[in-house]
């Protein structure tokens, strides 16, 4: 008589076994992950939606969205350093004209970096410039974003680490340098006096639109606008 083929590996799981083996929800948790790779977040849960969640996942059956983790359950929080949240970019600057009225841009990865220790390492940041038909330029610093390990302290395993991890972030939003009138802001004479001094500002910032902007030749007399 032929024998039978044995039960599927998950068929055998069953809720007194897990509650046996993994009576808390962290060894739950790791258990799962080890057997599915799905990340369960259990913890706070009452025992009969804890095991039974788990059950499911083992047997291959749909978990509620809720009961689901992003975190490796073998990563214990405590032990990661705390990153400070990254900022938004900032808004750009309002009263500016639509970007479809750019005449000629200019990028530079060799821009003075805003932060003064970054800078005093002899770091820049990558900004790119604008000029516009109505005769305004702007300029917007892109990056690059770094992290700054700040503090110490001993882990658990005695060896040292930084107390939070935060960002410097040199981003600034697309801003006036100049305005229609040709008035420059504060920052913005500063960052043409970088330029002058790289001889770019005249032959590439502050270029003649009338060679850099082909829409003045295709539409003469303005009236497509």
């Amino acid at each position: 008589m032929a024998q039978r083929p044995a039960p599927p590996l998950a068929a055998e799981y069953d809720l007194e076994g897990l509650q046996t083996d993994f009576p808390t929800a962290t060894e739950l948790q790791r258990f799962v992950y080890d057997q599915t790779q799905t990340v369960l977040n259990l913890k706070g849960r009452s025992n009969q939606v804890k095991y039974q969640v788990a059950l499911a996942a083992l047997n291959g059956e749909p978990v509620d969205p809720r009961y689901l983790g992003t975190d490796n359950p073998y990563v214990d929080r405590a032990d990661l350093v705390p990153e400070e949240p990254l900022r938004p970019v900032p808004e750009r600057a309002a009263g500016l004209p639509p970007t479809a009225q750019v005449a000629s841009t200019f990028f530079s990865p060799m821009i003075p970096h805003p932060d003064r220790e970054s800078r005093s390492r002899k770091q820049q940041v990558q900004c790119q410039f604008r000029k516009y038909r109505n005769g305004i330029i702007t300029y917007e610093v892109l990056g690059p974003i770094e992290p700054r390990p700040e503090g110490v302290k001993l882990d658990k395993f005695g060896k040292e680490r930084p107390e939070i991890i935060r960002w410097v972030d040199p981003r600034t939003g697309e801003q006036i340098l100049r305005d229609k009138d040709g008035v420059y802001t504060e920052r913005g004479t500063r960052l043409r006096a970088v330029l002058i001094r790289q001889g770019v500002w005249q032959n590439w910032v502050d270029r003649d639109i009338t060679r850099s902007d082909t829409s003045l030749l295709r539409d003469v007399w303005g009236d497509d606008q």
